[in-house]
């Protein structure tokens, strides 16, 4: 690990942090106003809550929806209590102790919890992992009891769920039954309890999860290959004849012998997390080191410009290197969370800016276009190209896959996910130990740190994402000595920093570290320039060839047809022009705009009605095209959109 003393970095709770920043706060306050009732009021009428007033024998009926609700219910969950750590809200409360009340008494006496399977097959409990996702609503259970005992002080949900851990615990391990989940999602969630009780037992079962996935005996091979011994249905995508292919789940050999990013991307990302809290708990530098390899294969090769992850439309998934289509992109909104997640934790591990670096690309892109503006419409998967009469290029899941953020979905992982990130993302945005304070994103923001055997108040405010400069303000409780580190972006140029009035090295792409005796009101000021920057992808990219997508800042930009005198396809930018870069406090909730030069066919040449000419009698005329950012496309109504267009090369960095 890259600290002087080899212990991971300290994530800040989040009673001791608080996001107070232009950018993010408008849109945290919409979750908490709109998204977080909005989705309570889809979770009532789609019968997921009901589901659980059933389970408790308060009324009859039958099970509704899919095998997983119970996930949705315990997210949504998670998020409000998240929301009521940092201010206290009557109604919501509310609405927090009825769910709590009807999941509480839906609990069998052995601790078992999941209404699916005591609705439906209670005979068949735990027979099939790989689809059911029994240890996955499992996970969501737990963290969710977590954040109820942070919000509450009460222990009635942190009861539920340990006594439902406890029951896995004596069902799965080393001295009982062989069995991983087929949705990773447990693993992190044991390694929170076992942080908020102290119980070892529940780091062990964690780490036999992360370490008994992809055995040659697999539990999840043998599920697959006899559905007359399980529950439901198997998955029939990961048999071929005879043969097994268990990259889908991850289990195509132990995690430690990995070396690419392999099969469905959310539960790729839940693995990657949960072993990485393994590693943070038990200085596992192995499982470091895996971790890395794997990192590194998914941003060389398999990860679009945005941060979006799992290209494939079929299994939700990661294919093979290079394949990055755009005009059917998969990068579902919960893959981008896990990433986030990811990050988090290697950025605590090793103390390398390319993971907040990575955090930031993926918050800003892939993770905030999963969400409305208003709050209340979603995208599950998240388009890189949509057609021209507002349609997906190719046949794809309309539900899925379409031009317009949606009000809900069957499979609802999405909205009840993005909630509870963005209620916990001042815990992303500081780290410390006892000799060190982690600024790891330029979010404007307060926190109240440990370090040096004293208190320290630290507070930032930032003109990020639209442009770089930052002030971090120092209070310690007395004057003290420790090492303050700032992440200096990669995509910053121009970098130069004061501490105190005096200049410090600040270098693009690493942390800037200050080691000094601080005392109240000691500052330090950050600023940088925002090229433009016209990306090329990599020559084995098939669909980015000859092409360019634009970014500024940790923004990457698209077009949409209304903001095009003519049709996209016809748009080819002149990488080598100037940029005219304006902010629109008006648009889209208030965006910097990127007014880019442009080619556009000369029309009048085509005149006479030709259907095909020689290039010869063709020319083209200049225009100009508005790019917007990515994550607010689709706000105005449904339009054709694209990152990467047609361009001329040229000089790819372009100054304002």
């Amino acid at each position: 690990m890259n600290s002087q003393s080899g212990q991971p970095l300290e994530s800040v709770d989040l009673t001791d942090a608080r996001i107070d920043d232009a950018f993010w706060s408008p849109r945290i306050e919409t979750v908490r106003e709109t998204t977080i009732d909005f989705v309570h009021e889809r979770l009532a009428d789609s019968g997921r809550i009901e589901n659980f007033r059933v389970a408790a024998g308060e009324t009859e009926g039958e099970f509704q929806g899919r095998f997983y609700n119970d996930s949705d219910v315990y997210k949504w969950l998670e998020g409000a209590c998240l929301f009521l750590v940092t201010e206290d809200d009557d109604g919501l409360r509310e609405r927090v102790d009825e769910v709590v009340d009807l999941i509480a008494g839906a609990q069998e006496a052995d601790g078992y919890l999941n209404t699916y399977f005591q609705l439906v097959e209670p005979d068949k409990k735990w027979t099939n992992l790989h689809v059911l996702h029994e240890l996955y609503c499992a996970g969501h259970l737990i963290e969710a009891a977590i954040a109820h005992r942070e919000a509450t002080g009460e222990a009635t949900l942190l009861d539920v769920a340990t006594a439902f851990a406890d029951h896995i615990d004596r069902r799965f391990g080393p001295d009982g039954e062989d069995g991983v989940p087929g949705h990773e999602e447990i693993e992190l969630a044991l390694v929170k309890l076992y942080r908020a009780t102290d119980e070892e037992r529940y780091l062990d079962l964690a780490r036999y999860f992360v370490d008994r996935r992809g055995a040659a005996d697999s539990r999840l091979k043998y599920e697959a290959f006899n559905p007359d011994a399980i529950a439901g249905e198997p998955y029939d995508h990961v048999v071929d004849g005879e043969e097994y292919d268990g990259r889908y789940f991850q289990d195509h050999a132990p995690l430690r012998e990995q070396e690419t990013v392999e099969g469905h991307a959310v539960r790729a990302m839940y693995l990657y997390t949960g072993a990485a809290d393994v590693a943070l708990e038990t200085g596992d530098r192995e499982l470091v080191e895996v971790l890395e390899r794997l990192w590194e294969n998914m941003t060389e090769r398999r990860m679009y410009v945005t941060g979006g992850i799992g290209s494939s439309h079929e299994g939700e998934r990661f294919t093979e290197d290079y394949d990055l289509p755009t005009a059917e992109s998969y990068a579902e909104t919960c893959a981008a969370l896990g990433s986030v997640l990811w990050n988090q934790r290697l950025l605590r591990l090793t103390r390398e800016a390319r993971y907040g670096d990575l955090q930031s690309r993926t918050l800003y892109n892939a993770l905030l276009a999963g969400l409305s503006l208003n709050g209340d419409r979603f995208f599950y998967a998240n388009p890189h190209e949509m057609g021209r009469d507002g349609h997906p290029l190719h046949d794809v899941d309309p539900n899925r896959f379409a031009n317009e953020r949606q009000g809900w979905f069957q499979t609802a992982c999405c909205p009840t996910n993005v909630p509870r990130l963005l209620a916990s993302l001042a815990t992303h945005v500081y780290a410390s130990d006892e000799s060190s304070v982690y600024v790891n994103h330029h979010i404007g923001s307060e926190a109240t740190l440990d370090v040096a055997d004293g208190t320290v108040d630290v507070d930032v405010e930032t003109s990020f994402p639209w442009d770089a400069e930052t002030t971090v303000t120092v209070t310690p409780s007395e004057p003290v000595t420790f090492e303050l580190a700032l992440r200096v972006p990669e995509w910053c140029v121009d970098a130069s920093a004061r501490v105190a009035g005096e200049p410090v090295d600040a270098t693009p792409g690493e942390f800037l570290r200050v080691e000094r005796e601080w005392a109240a009101g000691d500052e330090v000021r950050f600023e940088a320039s925002f090229p433009v920057r016209f990306l090329s992808g990599h020559p084995n990219v098939e669909s980015t060839a000859g092409s360019v997508a634009v970014q500024r800042g940790p923004i990457v930009y698209c077009l949409e047809g209304r903001d095009s005198p003519r049709p996209l396809h016809q748009v080819r930018l002149r990488a080598n022009g100037d940029v005219a870069v304006e902010h629109d406090p008006e648009l889209l909730d208030g965006v910097t705009t990127l007014d880019l030069p442009a080619f556009v066919p000369d029309e009048s040449r085509w005149d006479d009605g030709a259907l095909y000419r020689p290039v010869s009698e063709t020319d083209v005329e200049p225009t100009t095209v508005r790019a917007v950012p990515y994550y607010g496309w689709a706000n105005r109504g449904p339009d054709e959109m694209r990152i990467w267009l047609d361009a001329e090369s040229g000089e790819h960095d372009r100054p304002e």
